[in-house]
């Protein structure tokens, strides 16, 4: 698995009766790919992995892994209410042929530090698979401490971590803690930059799909120590990359992506489509970016 570049969390796309549309979901990640993304993330947070049914999964796992068709590597977000439906989940994922999986916290209970160890070796241990951990305190309620990298480090499956923590300092003291261990993924958008420089060997990107070629152009700018070039398009992209961070998300990056012609904004209850004031600013907040490019 090779955990670097930009690694778009796709959207699942829906029909107008909100039924899972496979075809169209296929076009997202084609689009994606040609436009030059390293990588995909399919059912994440933007793609609705806990809106789906357990057979909706599979089959939007089985439609990614038709269209990727070895171009790109994958990995499928891992992320159940409970222990056994995530194992059990794992292991289909395997079978259909992801490359990788982005394994969550169990969904709703908030985990002690032994319990969250706990699930995470409980999903390592179903599959061969490279795993990376997914690390959002904020949404989900838990961080995962030093302590419980440290006794992880002993499964040789959990490769990566993904940081989407607004606290930097969290990358130095991962590297200083288990030097080249754990690779770190940036994870949450208006701190990108910031995590990339300070080693973060990727990004794992929310507003990257409806800006990817300006999302790769960010990472690779960086690799090649162009900062100027780097901060004129991060500078640009912040006021949608702040959209990463709040709670509707979801909503605002598929209408970003609707307004740029690239998927619809239909969402599965219990989201609702962005309305009001709301909806105006996001929608004004595409448009004006969409009109001043940094490049």
């Amino acid at each position: 698995m090779k955990w670097s570049g930009v690694f778009p969390a796709a959207t699942t796309q829906f029909s107008q009766d909100l039924s899972v549309d496979l075809g169209a979901t296929q076009q997202v990640l084609d689009n994606l790919i040609n436009d030059g993304v390293h990588g995909l993330v399919i059912m994440g947070t933007c793609g609705e992995n806990n809106s789906l049914e357990p057979d909706e999964k599979i089959r939007v796992l089985e439609a990614a892994h038709e269209v990727i068709a070895g171009r790109v590597p994958y990995f499928v977000g891992v992320s159940e209410v409970t222990t056994p439906r995530a194992v059990a989940f794992a292991r289909q994922a395997a079978r259909v042929g992801a490359d990788a999986l982005m394994v969550l916290p169990a969904m709703v209970y908030v985990p002690k530090p032994h319990e969250l160890e706990h699930h995470f070796k409980q999903v390592a241990a179903a599959s061969d698979l490279p795993i990376m951990l997914y690390n959002n305190p904020t949404a989900y309620r838990v961080n995962i401490e030093m302590d419980v990298l440290a006794r992880l480090a002993e499964c040789s499956t959990i490769q990566a971590i993904k940081e989407s923590s607004a606290d930097t300092r969290r990358y130095t003291d991962v590297a200083n803690a288990f030097g080249n261990r754990f690779v770190i993924m940036a994870g949450l958008d208006d701190v990108a930059f910031e995590g990339l420089l300070l080693g973060a060997e990727g990004w794992i990107s929310g507003l990257t799909s409806a800006f990817p070629k300006e999302s790769v152009a960010l990472v690779e700018a960086l690799q090649r120590k162009d900062l100027e070039m780097a901060l004129r398009i991060y500078r640009w992209f912040m006021p949608l990359l702040h959209l990463d961070a709040d709670h509707d998300l979801v909503q605002s990056i598929k209408l970003a992506e609707q307004i740029m012609g690239r998927g619809s904004e239909r969402v599965r209850l219990p989201r609702l489509p962005l309305e009001g004031a709301r909806r105006d600013a996001v929608t004004r907040m595409v448009e004006t970016a969409a009109a001043n490019r940094p490049f």
